[in-house]
Protein backbone atom coordinates (compact mmCIF):
# COMPACT_ATOMS: atom_id res chain seq x y z
CA UNK A 1 0.00 0.00 0.00
CA UNK A 2 1.38 3.40 -0.48
CA UNK A 3 1.49 6.08 1.66
CA UNK A 4 0.47 9.28 0.71
CA UNK A 5 -2.28 12.37 1.30
CA UNK A 6 -4.78 10.48 -1.14
CA UNK A 7 -5.17 13.07 -4.47
CA UNK A 8 -6.96 12.50 -7.43
CA UNK A 9 -6.90 14.37 -10.35
CA UNK A 10 -8.08 18.03 -9.47
CA UNK A 11 -8.85 17.48 -5.63
CA UNK A 12 -6.87 17.86 -2.64
CA UNK A 13 -8.70 15.44 -0.11
CA UNK A 14 -6.29 15.38 2.53
CA UNK A 15 -8.71 17.69 4.72
CA UNK A 16 -11.61 14.47 4.86
CA UNK A 17 -9.23 11.59 4.39
CA UNK A 18 -6.79 9.55 6.33
CA UNK A 19 -3.17 11.37 5.36
CA UNK A 20 -1.25 8.19 6.00
CA UNK A 21 -3.38 6.14 3.67
CA UNK A 22 -4.49 5.88 -0.10
CA UNK A 23 -7.77 4.54 -0.96
CA UNK A 24 -7.88 3.42 -4.40
CA UNK A 25 -11.93 3.16 -4.05
CA UNK A 26 -12.18 6.89 -3.35
CA UNK A 27 -9.83 7.46 -5.87
CA UNK A 28 -11.26 5.79 -8.69
CA UNK A 29 -14.69 7.38 -7.93
CA UNK A 30 -12.88 10.68 -7.78
CA UNK A 31 -10.92 9.85 -10.83
CA UNK A 32 -14.34 8.99 -12.57
CA UNK A 33 -16.23 11.88 -12.11
CA UNK A 34 -13.04 14.16 -12.80
CA UNK A 35 -12.59 12.45 -16.56
CA UNK A 36 -15.73 12.41 -17.66
CA UNK A 37 -15.94 16.23 -16.46
CA UNK A 38 -12.60 17.13 -18.15
CA UNK A 39 -13.95 15.27 -20.72
CA UNK A 40 -17.42 17.61 -21.20
CA UNK A 41 -19.50 16.86 -18.29
CA UNK A 42 -21.31 14.25 -16.33
CA UNK A 43 -24.23 12.14 -16.66
CA UNK A 44 -27.70 13.64 -17.42
CA UNK A 45 -26.84 15.45 -20.81
CA UNK A 46 -23.75 17.39 -18.93
CA UNK A 47 -23.86 21.28 -19.01
CA UNK A 48 -19.69 21.90 -18.89
CA UNK A 49 -18.30 22.73 -22.12
CA UNK A 50 -15.54 20.18 -23.34
CA UNK A 51 -11.84 21.17 -22.21
CA UNK A 52 -9.98 18.40 -24.10
CA UNK A 53 -11.39 16.72 -27.12
CA UNK A 54 -12.94 19.48 -29.82
CA UNK A 55 -12.85 21.11 -32.56
CA UNK A 56 -9.58 22.62 -33.17
CA UNK A 57 -8.59 25.97 -34.06
CA UNK A 58 -6.62 27.54 -37.30
CA UNK A 59 -3.56 25.75 -36.76
CA UNK A 60 -0.24 27.72 -35.83
CA UNK A 61 2.97 27.42 -37.45
CA UNK A 62 4.78 24.27 -36.42
CA UNK A 63 7.76 25.81 -34.35
CA UNK A 64 11.23 26.13 -36.60
CA UNK A 65 14.20 23.17 -35.63
CA UNK A 66 15.43 26.11 -32.87
CA UNK A 67 12.99 26.80 -30.70
CA UNK A 68 11.06 23.37 -29.91
CA UNK A 69 10.62 23.12 -26.21
CA UNK A 70 12.04 19.56 -24.15
CA UNK A 71 7.56 19.67 -23.90
CA UNK A 72 7.22 20.48 -27.24
CA UNK A 73 9.61 17.08 -28.29
CA UNK A 74 7.93 15.23 -25.85
CA UNK A 75 4.30 15.76 -26.44
CA UNK A 76 5.49 14.25 -30.46
CA UNK A 77 6.69 11.30 -28.62
CA UNK A 78 3.47 10.70 -26.81
CA UNK A 79 1.62 11.09 -30.53
CA UNK A 80 3.87 9.56 -33.01
CA UNK A 81 5.23 6.77 -30.54
CA UNK A 82 4.60 4.75 -27.00
CA UNK A 83 6.87 6.87 -25.03
CA UNK A 84 9.27 9.99 -24.00
CA UNK A 85 12.41 9.29 -23.14
CA UNK A 86 15.39 11.75 -22.21
CA UNK A 87 17.20 10.53 -24.99
CA UNK A 88 14.43 10.90 -27.79
CA UNK A 89 13.92 14.54 -26.38
CA UNK A 90 17.29 15.66 -26.87
CA UNK A 91 17.72 13.63 -30.34
CA UNK A 92 14.39 16.03 -31.78
CA UNK A 93 15.55 19.28 -30.38
CA UNK A 94 18.99 18.60 -31.92
CA UNK A 95 17.49 16.99 -35.39
CA UNK A 96 13.76 17.64 -35.51
CA UNK A 97 10.70 15.64 -35.63
CA UNK A 98 10.92 14.33 -39.38
CA UNK A 99 14.68 12.71 -38.68
CA UNK A 100 13.76 10.99 -35.12
CA UNK A 101 10.64 9.41 -37.33
CA UNK A 102 13.44 8.29 -40.41
CA UNK A 103 15.82 6.99 -37.95
CA UNK A 104 12.69 5.26 -36.32
CA UNK A 105 11.20 3.83 -39.22
CA UNK A 106 14.49 2.34 -40.61
CA UNK A 107 14.88 -0.01 -37.17
CA UNK A 108 13.53 -3.80 -37.41
CA UNK A 109 12.62 -5.71 -33.75
CA UNK A 110 15.12 -8.32 -33.00
CA UNK A 111 13.38 -10.95 -34.29
CA UNK A 112 9.54 -11.21 -35.73
CA UNK A 113 6.78 -12.78 -33.35
CA UNK A 114 6.80 -16.19 -34.81
CA UNK A 115 10.50 -16.77 -34.26
CA UNK A 116 9.82 -15.55 -31.32
CA UNK A 117 7.16 -18.30 -30.14
CA UNK A 118 9.43 -20.69 -31.77
CA UNK A 119 12.34 -19.72 -29.31
CA UNK A 120 10.43 -20.42 -26.52
CA UNK A 121 9.08 -23.22 -27.60
CA UNK A 122 5.52 -22.45 -27.95
CA UNK A 123 5.47 -24.64 -31.07
CA UNK A 124 5.27 -27.77 -29.35
CA UNK A 125 2.33 -30.38 -30.06
CA UNK A 126 1.25 -29.58 -25.99
CA UNK A 127 0.43 -26.17 -26.94
CA UNK A 128 -2.08 -26.89 -30.09
CA UNK A 129 -5.09 -26.04 -29.12
CA UNK A 130 -4.12 -23.14 -26.75
CA UNK A 131 -2.89 -19.08 -27.16
CA UNK A 132 0.09 -19.87 -24.77
CA UNK A 133 2.76 -17.62 -25.76
CA UNK A 134 0.77 -15.05 -27.52
CA UNK A 135 0.25 -12.44 -24.64
CA UNK A 136 4.18 -12.27 -23.81
CA UNK A 137 5.62 -12.05 -27.27
CA UNK A 138 2.33 -8.94 -27.72
CA UNK A 139 3.66 -7.59 -25.01
CA UNK A 140 7.49 -7.69 -25.30
CA UNK A 141 7.92 -5.94 -28.83
CA UNK A 142 5.13 -3.41 -27.19
CA UNK A 143 7.51 -2.75 -24.16
CA UNK A 144 11.15 -3.37 -25.68
CA UNK A 145 11.26 -3.54 -29.12
CA UNK A 146 13.69 -0.57 -29.97
CA UNK A 147 11.67 0.31 -32.92
CA UNK A 148 8.43 1.92 -30.94
CA UNK A 149 7.33 4.60 -33.64
CA UNK A 150 6.85 1.54 -35.89
CA UNK A 151 5.25 -0.62 -32.98
CA UNK A 152 3.04 2.24 -32.84
CA UNK A 153 1.57 2.39 -35.87
CA UNK A 154 1.60 -1.40 -36.25
CA UNK A 155 -1.07 -1.06 -33.25
CA UNK A 156 -2.72 1.16 -34.84
CA UNK A 157 -3.58 -1.45 -38.13
CA UNK A 158 -4.12 -3.56 -35.35
CA UNK A 159 -7.34 -1.50 -34.57
CA UNK A 160 -8.10 -0.76 -37.90
CA UNK A 161 -8.01 -4.24 -39.59
CA UNK A 162 -8.88 -6.15 -36.18
CA UNK A 163 -8.17 -9.41 -36.22
CA UNK A 164 -8.79 -10.88 -32.37
CA UNK A 165 -7.72 -14.16 -31.30
CA UNK A 166 -10.88 -14.71 -29.33
CA UNK A 167 -12.41 -15.45 -32.93
CA UNK A 168 -9.78 -17.48 -33.42
CA UNK A 169 -11.31 -21.02 -32.34
CA UNK A 170 -8.49 -23.15 -34.51
CA UNK A 171 -5.10 -24.88 -34.05
CA UNK A 172 -2.38 -22.78 -32.99
CA UNK A 173 -3.95 -19.72 -32.82
CA UNK A 174 -1.10 -18.13 -30.83
CA UNK A 175 0.80 -18.57 -34.30
CA UNK A 176 -1.93 -17.37 -36.09
CA UNK A 177 -2.32 -13.70 -34.10
CA UNK A 178 1.55 -13.45 -34.01
CA UNK A 179 1.71 -13.71 -37.83
CA UNK A 180 -0.83 -11.51 -38.52
CA UNK A 181 1.26 -8.70 -36.38
CA UNK A 182 4.17 -9.32 -38.12
CA UNK A 183 2.03 -8.85 -41.09
CA UNK A 184 0.62 -5.19 -40.14
CA UNK A 185 4.54 -4.33 -39.00
CA UNK A 186 6.61 -5.31 -42.24
CA UNK A 187 3.71 -3.37 -43.92
CA UNK A 188 2.93 -0.51 -41.36
CA UNK A 189 4.79 2.09 -43.59
CA UNK A 190 4.58 0.72 -47.09
CA UNK A 191 1.72 1.32 -49.31
CA UNK A 192 -1.43 0.81 -48.44
CA UNK A 193 -2.20 -1.41 -51.44
CA UNK A 194 -0.01 -4.26 -50.22
CA UNK A 195 -1.05 -4.10 -46.78
CA UNK A 196 -3.93 -4.02 -47.57
CA UNK A 197 -3.49 -7.63 -49.88
CA UNK A 198 -1.60 -8.58 -47.13
CA UNK A 199 -3.97 -8.36 -44.95
CA UNK A 200 -6.37 -9.84 -47.30
CA UNK A 201 -4.66 -13.03 -47.95
CA UNK A 202 -3.28 -13.50 -43.77
CA UNK A 203 -4.41 -16.66 -42.40
CA UNK A 204 -5.40 -14.77 -39.62
CA UNK A 205 -7.57 -12.66 -41.46
CA UNK A 206 -9.04 -15.26 -43.30
CA UNK A 207 -10.34 -17.12 -39.91
CA UNK A 208 -11.56 -14.74 -38.27
CA UNK A 209 -13.90 -13.09 -41.15
CA UNK A 210 -14.19 -16.41 -43.07
CA UNK A 211 -12.77 -16.26 -46.22
CA UNK A 212 -10.50 -19.10 -45.61
CA UNK A 213 -12.62 -21.61 -47.58
CA UNK A 214 -15.62 -19.62 -48.91
CA UNK A 215 -16.73 -21.70 -52.22
CA UNK A 216 -18.06 -20.69 -55.53
CA UNK A 217 -22.24 -20.76 -55.24
CA UNK A 218 -24.01 -24.47 -55.86
CA UNK A 219 -27.65 -24.28 -56.57
CA UNK A 220 -28.17 -27.58 -56.45
CA UNK A 221 -26.98 -27.16 -52.56
CA UNK A 222 -27.97 -23.58 -52.50
CA UNK A 223 -24.78 -22.59 -51.05
CA UNK A 224 -23.67 -19.43 -51.30
CA UNK A 225 -20.60 -17.18 -51.36
CA UNK A 226 -19.30 -16.37 -47.69
CA UNK A 227 -20.37 -12.46 -47.47
CA UNK A 228 -18.01 -11.52 -44.50
CA UNK A 229 -15.41 -10.66 -45.83
CA UNK A 230 -16.83 -8.63 -48.72
CA UNK A 231 -18.66 -6.55 -45.93
CA UNK A 232 -16.34 -5.88 -43.65
CA UNK A 233 -13.29 -5.32 -46.41
CA UNK A 234 -15.24 -2.50 -47.39
CA UNK A 235 -17.46 -1.47 -44.38
CA UNK A 236 -14.53 -1.17 -42.03
CA UNK A 237 -11.29 -1.63 -44.22
CA UNK A 238 -11.32 0.57 -46.98
CA UNK A 239 -14.13 2.87 -47.87
CA UNK A 240 -16.65 2.62 -45.03
CA UNK A 241 -20.82 3.22 -45.41
CA UNK A 242 -20.73 6.36 -46.64
CA UNK A 243 -19.39 8.19 -49.85
CA UNK A 244 -16.56 10.82 -48.20
CA UNK A 245 -15.09 14.10 -49.25
CA UNK A 246 -11.71 14.74 -49.07
CA UNK A 247 -12.14 16.51 -45.69
CA UNK A 248 -13.87 12.90 -44.17
CA UNK A 249 -17.17 14.49 -44.45
CA UNK A 250 -20.06 12.47 -45.76
CA UNK A 251 -21.09 13.85 -49.14
CA UNK A 252 -25.11 14.38 -49.18
CA UNK A 253 -27.40 13.13 -51.57
CA UNK A 254 -30.44 15.06 -53.23
CA UNK A 255 -32.84 13.42 -50.58
CA UNK A 256 -30.70 15.45 -47.69
CA UNK A 257 -29.44 11.89 -46.92
CA UNK A 258 -25.36 10.48 -47.07
CA UNK A 259 -24.93 8.31 -49.93
CA UNK A 260 -24.67 4.97 -49.72
CA UNK A 261 -20.38 3.83 -51.03
CA UNK A 262 -21.97 0.07 -51.75
CA UNK A 263 -25.15 -1.59 -51.75
CA UNK A 264 -26.32 -5.72 -51.25
CA UNK A 265 -25.79 -6.17 -54.93
CA UNK A 266 -21.82 -5.12 -54.38
CA UNK A 267 -21.58 -7.34 -51.16
CA UNK A 268 -22.58 -10.37 -53.18
CA UNK A 269 -20.32 -9.46 -56.09
CA UNK A 270 -17.41 -9.07 -54.33
CA UNK A 271 -18.14 -12.28 -51.85
CA UNK A 272 -18.29 -14.46 -55.15
CA UNK A 273 -14.93 -12.68 -56.76
CA UNK A 274 -13.13 -13.47 -53.21
CA UNK A 275 -13.85 -17.02 -53.36
CA UNK A 276 -11.19 -19.74 -53.35
CA UNK A 277 -8.80 -18.44 -50.93
CA UNK A 278 -7.60 -21.23 -47.82
CA UNK A 279 -4.81 -22.18 -45.99
CA UNK A 280 -1.45 -23.36 -47.64
CA UNK A 281 -1.41 -26.91 -45.90
CA UNK A 282 -3.22 -28.70 -42.93
CA UNK A 283 -3.26 -27.51 -39.44
CA UNK A 284 -0.75 -30.69 -38.31
CA UNK A 285 1.88 -27.75 -37.60
CA UNK A 286 1.89 -24.31 -37.35
CA UNK A 287 2.87 -23.19 -40.62
CA UNK A 288 -0.22 -23.28 -42.33
CA UNK A 289 -0.99 -20.25 -39.30
CA UNK A 290 1.95 -18.53 -40.45
CA UNK A 291 1.95 -18.63 -44.37
CA UNK A 292 -0.26 -16.47 -46.53
CA UNK A 293 -3.56 -18.25 -47.90
CA UNK A 294 -3.26 -19.73 -51.40
CA UNK A 295 -6.13 -20.19 -54.26
CA UNK A 296 -8.32 -23.64 -55.14
CA UNK A 297 -9.31 -22.58 -58.47
CA UNK A 298 -11.87 -25.11 -58.95
CA UNK A 299 -13.65 -23.44 -55.89
CA UNK A 300 -12.71 -20.03 -57.47
CA UNK A 301 -16.52 -18.62 -58.75
CA UNK A 302 -15.04 -17.46 -62.77
CA UNK A 303 -18.38 -19.37 -64.40
CA UNK A 304 -19.60 -16.33 -63.94
CA UNK A 305 -18.64 -12.03 -64.37
CA UNK A 306 -18.26 -10.68 -61.07
CA UNK A 307 -19.39 -7.07 -60.71
CA UNK A 308 -18.99 -5.11 -57.36
CA UNK A 309 -18.58 -0.83 -57.20
CA UNK A 310 -19.27 -0.21 -60.94
CA UNK A 311 -16.56 -2.82 -61.77
CA UNK A 312 -16.94 -5.79 -63.44
CA UNK A 313 -14.43 -9.13 -63.33
CA UNK A 314 -15.30 -11.42 -66.88
CA UNK A 315 -15.85 -15.01 -66.36
CA UNK A 316 -13.43 -17.04 -66.61
CA UNK A 317 -10.85 -14.71 -64.51
CA UNK A 318 -8.41 -16.67 -62.22
CA UNK A 319 -8.87 -16.33 -58.60
CA UNK A 320 -5.56 -14.72 -58.67
CA UNK A 321 -6.40 -12.30 -61.04
CA UNK A 322 -9.60 -11.32 -59.05
CA UNK A 323 -7.80 -10.93 -56.09
CA UNK A 324 -5.59 -8.26 -57.99
CA UNK A 325 -8.73 -6.45 -59.87
CA UNK A 326 -10.57 -6.13 -56.32
CA UNK A 327 -7.36 -4.88 -54.47
CA UNK A 328 -6.79 -2.35 -57.14
CA UNK A 329 -10.56 -0.84 -57.13
CA UNK A 330 -10.80 -0.93 -53.87
CA UNK A 331 -7.48 0.84 -53.27
CA UNK A 332 -8.27 3.88 -55.42
CA UNK A 333 -11.94 4.73 -54.54
CA UNK A 334 -12.19 7.71 -53.63
CA UNK A 335 -13.10 7.36 -49.78
CA UNK A 336 -10.05 5.77 -48.45
CA UNK A 337 -7.80 8.68 -48.23
CA UNK A 338 -10.59 10.59 -45.60
CA UNK A 339 -11.73 6.88 -44.24
CA UNK A 340 -7.91 5.79 -43.39
CA UNK A 341 -6.51 9.15 -43.16
CA UNK A 342 -9.07 10.43 -39.98
CA UNK A 343 -8.81 7.25 -38.12
CA UNK A 344 -5.35 7.65 -38.11
CA UNK A 345 -5.02 11.30 -36.76
CA UNK A 346 -7.78 10.03 -34.14
CA UNK A 347 -5.92 7.16 -33.05
CA UNK A 348 -2.43 9.39 -32.79
CA UNK A 349 -3.48 12.95 -32.11
CA UNK A 350 -6.95 13.98 -31.82
CA UNK A 351 -10.33 12.69 -31.60
CA UNK A 352 -11.65 15.60 -33.60
CA UNK A 353 -9.60 16.98 -36.50
CA UNK A 354 -10.35 19.59 -38.35
CA UNK A 355 -11.83 19.51 -42.08
CA UNK A 356 -8.94 20.74 -42.82
CA UNK A 357 -6.61 18.61 -41.26
CA UNK A 358 -8.07 15.56 -42.97
CA UNK A 359 -8.14 16.90 -46.01
CA UNK A 360 -4.58 17.53 -46.14
CA UNK A 361 -3.47 13.84 -44.96
CA UNK A 362 -5.64 12.81 -47.49
CA UNK A 363 -3.97 14.79 -50.24
CA UNK A 364 -0.60 12.86 -49.03
CA UNK A 365 -2.33 9.62 -49.47
CA UNK A 366 -3.50 10.50 -52.88
CA UNK A 367 -0.64 11.63 -53.48
CA UNK A 368 2.83 12.00 -51.59
CA UNK A 369 4.41 14.26 -54.15
CA UNK A 370 6.13 12.11 -56.90
CA UNK A 371 3.07 10.67 -57.69
CA UNK A 372 2.69 7.56 -55.64
CA UNK A 373 -0.87 6.64 -53.87
CA UNK A 374 -0.74 5.35 -50.56
CA UNK A 375 2.41 6.13 -49.34
CA UNK A 376 2.13 5.16 -45.39
CA UNK A 377 5.08 6.51 -44.49
CA UNK A 378 4.38 10.01 -46.15
CA UNK A 379 1.21 9.97 -44.74
CA UNK A 380 2.30 9.09 -41.24
CA UNK A 381 4.06 12.06 -41.22
CA UNK A 382 1.50 14.39 -42.83
CA UNK A 383 -0.51 13.50 -39.33
CA UNK A 384 2.44 13.91 -37.46
CA UNK A 385 4.00 16.93 -38.71
CA UNK A 386 0.60 18.91 -39.48
CA UNK A 387 1.09 22.47 -37.53
CA UNK A 388 -2.66 20.44 -35.86
CA UNK A 389 -0.96 18.40 -34.36
CA UNK A 390 1.64 20.72 -32.85
CA UNK A 391 -0.86 23.29 -31.31
CA UNK A 392 -0.39 25.12 -28.13
CA UNK A 393 -1.73 22.66 -26.16
CA UNK A 394 -4.26 25.33 -24.25
CA UNK A 395 -6.16 25.07 -27.56
CA UNK A 396 -8.64 22.07 -26.75
CA UNK A 397 -7.91 19.12 -29.00
CA UNK A 398 -6.63 15.43 -28.00
CA UNK A 399 -7.92 12.27 -27.17
CA UNK A 400 -8.23 10.00 -24.37
CA UNK A 401 -5.51 8.01 -23.45
CA UNK A 402 -5.81 3.91 -24.57
CA UNK A 403 -5.85 2.07 -21.18
CA UNK A 404 -3.09 -0.39 -22.79
CA UNK A 405 -1.02 2.29 -24.12
CA UNK A 406 -0.69 4.01 -20.88
CA UNK A 407 0.96 0.44 -19.14
CA UNK A 408 2.98 0.31 -22.11
CA UNK A 409 4.25 4.09 -21.75
CA UNK A 410 5.04 3.51 -17.53
CA UNK A 411 6.80 0.33 -18.95
CA UNK A 412 9.31 1.96 -21.50
CA UNK A 413 9.09 5.68 -19.15
CA UNK A 414 11.04 3.81 -16.34
CA UNK A 415 13.10 1.30 -18.34
CA UNK A 416 10.84 -1.71 -16.57
CA UNK A 417 12.68 -5.02 -17.53
CA UNK A 418 11.89 -8.42 -17.17
CA UNK A 419 13.67 -11.05 -14.72
CA UNK A 420 12.63 -13.86 -16.57
CA UNK A 421 12.82 -12.98 -20.26
CA UNK A 422 9.02 -13.77 -20.24
CA UNK A 423 7.06 -10.55 -20.08
CA UNK A 424 4.53 -12.71 -18.41
CA UNK A 425 1.92 -9.60 -18.31
CA UNK A 426 -0.99 -11.94 -19.23
CA UNK A 427 -4.15 -10.42 -20.78
CA UNK A 428 -5.19 -7.44 -19.17
CA UNK A 429 -8.68 -7.44 -20.91
CA UNK A 430 -10.42 -7.42 -17.48
CA UNK A 431 -11.87 -4.43 -16.47
CA UNK A 432 -12.62 -4.43 -13.13
CA UNK A 433 -9.11 -5.66 -12.03
CA UNK A 434 -6.85 -4.67 -15.16
CA UNK A 435 -6.74 -2.12 -18.22
CA UNK A 436 -10.49 -3.28 -19.99
CA UNK A 437 -8.36 -3.72 -23.17
CA UNK A 438 -5.36 -5.67 -24.33
CA UNK A 439 -3.27 -6.69 -27.22
CA UNK A 440 -5.31 -8.22 -29.95
CA UNK A 441 -8.15 -8.99 -27.68
CA UNK A 442 -11.12 -6.60 -29.23
CA UNK A 443 -14.14 -8.06 -28.77
CA UNK A 444 -15.62 -7.36 -31.89
CA UNK A 445 -14.22 -6.11 -35.45
CA UNK A 446 -15.84 -3.11 -34.83
CA UNK A 447 -12.21 -2.93 -32.18
CA UNK A 448 -12.62 -1.63 -28.73
CA UNK A 449 -14.24 1.46 -29.77
CA UNK A 450 -16.03 3.00 -32.53
CA UNK A 451 -14.38 5.59 -34.43
CA UNK A 452 -17.66 7.54 -34.34
CA UNK A 453 -18.68 7.35 -30.57
CA UNK A 454 -19.66 10.07 -28.58
CA UNK A 455 -20.97 9.39 -25.05
CA UNK A 456 -24.43 9.96 -25.29
CA UNK A 457 -24.55 11.82 -21.34
CA UNK A 458 -21.64 14.07 -21.79
CA UNK A 459 -21.98 18.06 -23.49
CA UNK A 460 -19.47 16.18 -25.77
CA UNK A 461 -23.01 14.56 -27.72
CA UNK A 462 -24.85 17.84 -28.03
CA UNK A 463 -21.57 19.30 -29.37
CA UNK A 464 -21.36 16.85 -32.06
CA UNK A 465 -17.90 15.95 -30.82
CA UNK A 466 -16.86 12.05 -30.77
CA UNK A 467 -14.49 10.59 -28.05
CA UNK A 468 -13.80 6.92 -29.44
CA UNK A 469 -11.75 5.67 -26.38
CA UNK A 470 -14.83 6.83 -23.99
CA UNK A 471 -16.78 3.88 -25.03
CA UNK A 472 -14.28 1.43 -22.80
CA UNK A 473 -14.77 4.00 -19.37
CA UNK A 474 -16.98 3.71 -17.18
CA UNK A 475 -17.33 3.28 -13.19
CA UNK A 476 -15.57 -0.25 -13.40
CA UNK A 477 -12.87 0.36 -15.69
CA UNK A 478 -12.01 3.41 -14.16
CA UNK A 479 -11.56 1.91 -10.68
CA UNK A 480 -10.11 -1.83 -12.46
CA UNK A 481 -7.09 0.55 -13.75
CA UNK A 482 -6.32 2.58 -10.66
CA UNK A 483 -5.88 -0.64 -8.95
CA UNK A 484 -4.13 -2.08 -11.71
CA UNK A 485 -2.19 0.77 -11.86
CA UNK A 486 -1.04 0.52 -8.02
CA UNK A 487 -0.23 -2.97 -8.49
CA UNK A 488 1.83 -2.53 -11.34
CA UNK A 489 3.81 1.06 -10.45
CA UNK A 490 4.49 -0.10 -6.97
CA UNK A 491 5.15 -4.05 -7.47
CA UNK A 492 5.43 -4.46 -10.91
CA UNK A 493 3.10 -7.35 -12.99
CA UNK A 494 4.63 -10.60 -12.76
CA UNK A 495 7.98 -10.41 -13.84
CA UNK A 496 8.30 -7.65 -15.28
CA UNK A 497 9.15 -4.63 -12.71
CA UNK A 498 10.59 -1.33 -12.86
CA UNK A 499 13.57 0.12 -9.96
CA UNK A 500 12.93 4.28 -10.73
CA UNK A 501 16.67 4.39 -11.14
CA UNK A 502 16.70 8.10 -12.28
CA UNK A 503 13.66 9.10 -10.35
CA UNK A 504 14.97 7.79 -6.97
CA UNK A 505 17.82 9.44 -7.72
CA UNK A 506 15.66 13.50 -7.50
CA UNK A 507 12.95 12.02 -5.12
CA UNK A 508 14.16 14.44 -2.09
CA UNK A 509 13.82 17.62 -4.21
CA UNK A 510 9.72 17.09 -5.06
CA UNK A 511 9.58 20.04 -7.42
CA UNK A 512 12.32 17.99 -8.90
CA UNK A 513 10.49 14.89 -9.06
CA UNK A 514 6.98 16.12 -10.22
CA UNK A 515 8.67 18.47 -13.32
CA UNK A 516 9.97 15.29 -14.68
CA UNK A 517 6.96 13.37 -14.68
CA UNK A 518 5.52 16.06 -15.61
CA UNK A 519 7.72 16.23 -18.74
CA UNK A 520 7.87 12.61 -19.50
CA UNK A 521 4.31 11.36 -18.92
CA UNK A 522 2.33 14.35 -20.11
CA UNK A 523 4.49 16.95 -22.09
CA UNK A 524 3.78 19.52 -19.05
CA UNK A 525 0.26 19.26 -19.15
CA UNK A 526 -0.92 18.95 -15.52
CA UNK A 527 -2.96 21.27 -14.19
CA UNK A 528 -1.91 24.42 -11.74
CA UNK A 529 -4.34 22.75 -9.71
CA UNK A 530 -2.90 18.85 -10.32
CA UNK A 531 0.64 20.52 -9.26
CA UNK A 532 -0.42 21.93 -6.51
CA UNK A 533 -2.06 18.82 -5.04
CA UNK A 534 0.95 16.62 -6.01
CA UNK A 535 3.57 19.04 -4.37
CA UNK A 536 1.55 19.12 -1.00
CA UNK A 537 0.81 15.47 -0.65
CA UNK A 538 4.53 14.48 -2.03
CA UNK A 539 5.94 17.20 0.63
CA UNK A 540 4.22 15.13 3.24
CA UNK A 541 6.75 11.75 2.73
CA UNK A 542 9.74 11.24 4.55
CA UNK A 543 12.89 11.05 2.54
CA UNK A 544 15.21 9.56 5.48
CA UNK A 545 15.88 5.97 4.21
CA UNK A 546 15.68 4.35 0.37
CA UNK A 547 12.23 2.54 1.45
CA UNK A 548 10.61 5.89 2.05
CA UNK A 549 12.12 7.27 -0.96
CA UNK A 550 10.89 4.60 -3.20
CA UNK A 551 7.94 5.07 -1.63
CA UNK A 552 7.39 8.40 -2.67
CA UNK A 553 8.14 7.85 -6.40
CA UNK A 554 5.88 5.19 -6.01
CA UNK A 555 3.14 7.73 -5.36
CA UNK A 556 4.14 10.64 -7.23
CA UNK A 557 3.97 8.27 -10.56
CA UNK A 558 0.30 6.41 -9.49
CA UNK A 559 -0.87 9.89 -8.81
CA UNK A 560 0.33 11.75 -11.85
CA UNK A 561 -1.01 8.81 -13.88
CA UNK A 562 -4.28 8.69 -12.04
CA UNK A 563 -5.14 12.14 -13.22
CA UNK A 564 -7.70 13.01 -15.60
CA UNK A 565 -4.92 15.65 -17.24
CA UNK A 566 -2.75 12.21 -17.17
CA UNK A 567 -5.59 10.14 -19.09
CA UNK A 568 -6.42 12.83 -21.26
CA UNK A 569 -3.83 13.23 -24.13
CA UNK A 570 -3.67 16.66 -25.43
Amino acid sequence: MIEADPVAAHCDLTQESDPKSLSPGLIAALASASLLEACGGGGGGGSGASTSVATPNVPVATPPLASLTQAEAARFLLQAGLAASDADIQFIQTNGKEAWINQQASLTSSMSRVDWLVATNDGVAANMNSDVGLNNVLWHHLLAEQNQFVQRIALFWSEFFVVSVLGLPVAWRQFMAASYMDTLEKNALGNFKDLLKAVTLSPGMGEYLSLAGSQKADPTTSRHPDENYAREVMQLFTIGLYQLNLDGSAVIGADGQPVPTYTQSDVMGLAAAFTGWNFSGSNSTYAYATTPMVMNESLHQSSTSNAFLGVTIPSGTTGAKSLDLIISTLFNHPNVAPFVCKQMIQRLVSSNPSPAYVSRVSKVFNDNGSGVRGDLLAVVKAVLLDAEAAQDVTVSIGKIREPMLRFVQWARTFNASTATGAWAIGDTSDPASRLNQSPMRSPTVFNFFEPNYSPPNLSLNSQALVAPEMQIVNESSVAGYLNFLQQFVTSGVSDVGSSYVNEVAIAANTTLLIARLNLLLTANQLSANTLNALSSSLNTFSTATAASILNKVHAAVFLVMASPDYQVMR
